[in-house]
């Protein structure tokens, strides 16, 4: 746009093959490119990309862990990529572009750093953190004077769906509602795990896949209650089910060792080695 002049640019499609120069103009127009001659990518919506942004945020941190710098350079290409994706297909619609994106953020970082760029001085990074969330307080109340008010929680932080469950009910909680143990926290796991089981049992594959939508909102709500459940515990589900992840991961993997080692690939296996290798896994893990 940018906010200035109320005049949002529109990136124009690179012409023929374009050359990687690193420049953010010439990215904007590969992109404009790929909207225009690619039809997944002209398919895309705001909507039907935030699956995709999500991921590429995960990829990024596995990306930091491995502390590979390829592999770290690609993830943080793949991030860049989600917001000149989105910046292309609002300034598309006419609502924003890029600049205006560049523009809000500089001005958010001026904002919250007093200490670095006006008289204020903070003596260490706690001081900084708390001058930060009164900063966002302050923003929050502009932002509500305009119209835009938050119930109680929406103030949870966007992240994960585990993440945002916990979070939820952490919030809730110190509004008072909350059982006073983990017991209630259980029973109404139990019961929303039977009300999954009714939609379930007894049912044929065709009928559960015209009750589809009412199925996934009863697993939804076990889930849900299961990280109630963690929460109660003081556990982190997000943690806990990485764990799991991980540990699904390096069984199969084994699995898929072992099977090499007789000449086998797993297309070539059935379910019933499979299992009796993953219990052999759980073995060599114990052992370990």
């Amino acid at each position: 746009m940018s906010i200035l002049d109320n005049k949002i640019t529109v990136p124009k499609p690179v012409q023929g093959t374009p050359d990687a120069t690193g420049k953010l103009d010439d990215l904007l127009a590969l992109m404009a490119r790929l909207r225009a001659d690619c039809p997944w990518d002209r398919k895309q919506t705001n909507h039907s990309l935030i699956p995709y942004a999500i991921e590429e945020a995960y990829e990024l941190g596995e990306a930091v862990q491995s502390d590979d710098d390829e592999d770290i350079k690609g993830e943080l290409g793949d991030v860049l990529l989600q917001v000149i994706f989105h910046c292309q297909m609002y300034a598309e619609q006419g609502r924003f572009d890029m600049s205006d994106v560049i523009t809000t953020l500089q001005e958010k970082l001026v904002r919250r750093h007093p200490h670095v760029f006006e008289a204020e001085t903070l003596k260490d990074d706690a001081a900084v953190k708390i001058r930060w969330d009164e900063i966002k307080a302050e923003e929050q109340q502009a932002r509500e004077a305009r119209g835009k008010s938050k119930r109680r929680l929406d103030n949870v932080k966007a992240g994960s769906a585990l993440m945002q469950a916990q979070n939820v009910q952490k919030q809730a909680s110190t509004l008072g509602f909350d059982w006073d143990g983990v017991t209630g926290a259980v029973e109404k796991l139990d019961e929303e795990i039977a009300e999954l089981k009714h939609e379930l049992t007894d049912k044929s594959i065709v009928e559960i896949k015209a009750n589809i939508r009412e199925v996934e909102k009863e697993l939804g709500d076990c889930m849900f209650a299961l990280v109630n459940v963690a929460r109660k515990l003081n556990l982190d589900a997000e943690a806990a089910t990485l764990t799991c992840v991980h540990k699904f991961k390096s069984r199969f993997g084994y699995i898929e060792e072992q099977l090499a080692l007789s000449g086998k690939r797993l297309e070539d296996s059935d379910i019933t080695e499979m299992d009796a290798l993953w219990e052999a896994a759980k073995q060599h893990e114990r052992s370990s």
